[in-house]
């Protein structure tokens, strides 16, 4: 039986439509027993997402952002974000959306990144799927200046660390932010062990 089977929509009611998109809908819900139970949930809707771990295999380095993120800020993190590049799909193939979002955060240019996985991030509330890639650089890579779009709001900066002060920046602390962790232990698991 489909999961489907086991949903009726009753109302959708639009709360948001203004960074992205918040609904609440009510829905009756077939339990594992065959009873229906009336529930209401809201969804967050920003879209799917792609994000990328470049890696350099013989200097053991990774390429990560800096960045301001207002809702960590107002959960208590008084610092910039430590992440892996990212960025919407807004309708483009992930691979080819996330080469995009690489050049303009960092400056480097790659060809063709490799797909990790595919993971929900908080599927409790918000929709987002996020495609995970991987790709080897070099220092030549780089051939602009990253930053991000100003238009957006977007001030970055790049920051090139090894694999083993990732991993320790994981552990005490100044990387919270969870694709980055997931990519960063998938690279010390398979591409830098």
């Amino acid at each position: 039986m489909s999961i489907a089977d086991r949903i009726r929509i009753r109302q959708v009611t639009l709360l948001s439509d203004d960074w992205y998109v918040l609904k609440k809908t009510r829905f009756d819900y077939r339990r594992a027993d065959d009873t229906w139970q009336t529930l209401s949930r809201e969804t967050y809707d920003r879209g799917n997402g792609a994000t990328i771990l470049l890696y350099d295999p013989e200097r053991r380095t990774v390429v990560l952002t800096r960045q301001f993120r207002f809702p960590a800020f107002v959960n208590g993190h008084d610092d910039l974000l430590t992440e892996a590049p990212a960025g919407l799909l807004e309708g483009a193939d992930p691979a080819d959306r996330i080469r995009q979002e690489l050049m303009e955060e960092t400056g480097y240019v790659i060809g063709q990144p490799r797909k990790l996985f595919e993971a929900f991030m908080s599927p409790g509330s918000v929709t987002e799927k996020l495609h995970f890639f991987a790709a080897p650089y070099g220092p030549c890579d780089r051939t602009g200046s990253g930053g991000g779009n100003r238009a957006e709001g977007e001030d970055i900066s790049v920051l090139e660390i090894t694999i083993e002060e990732a991993m320790e920046s994981i552990r005490d602390g100044r990387i919270k932010d969870g694709k980055t962790i997931m990519l960063l232990q998938h690279a010390a698991l398979y591409l830098l062990p």
